[in-house]
């Protein structure tokens, strides 16, 4: 979800590797072309769990991709170094990043 990208420090942009995965929540049919539609819906404020959990759950992903990320050589011997976990953890608290 973008907003847990953008609290990891990330940003969505063109090559950036960000997957997006869009859902909708209208019901079937509800945009057909004639006559009057019947539609069920939950209160704004009701799905603001579900979105609150889907952003902690991403943010979660990602700080656990980027900890559990391994020094690796690739192409033409370009190396690329783990990030040291227990100062990443120690940055985090600092600022008062941990995921809750």
């Amino acid at each position: 979800m973008s907003l847990a990208i953008g609290r990891t420090g990330g940003v969505g942009a063109n090559s950036s590797g960000d997957i997006f995965v869009a859902f909708s929540t209208a019901n079937p049919r509800a945009s057909g072309a004639q006559g009057v539609r019947q539609v069920a819906m939950l209160p704004n404020d009701a799905i603001n769990p579900l979105l609150w959990a889907t952003v902690q759950a991403t943010e979660e992903a990602i700080v656990n991709a980027l900890l559990a990320a391994e020094t690796m050589t690739g192409a033409n011997g370009v190396r690329v170094y783990a990030l040291p976990a227990d100062r990443v953890v120690a940055a985090m608290r600092k600022y008062g990043r941990m995921p809750h």
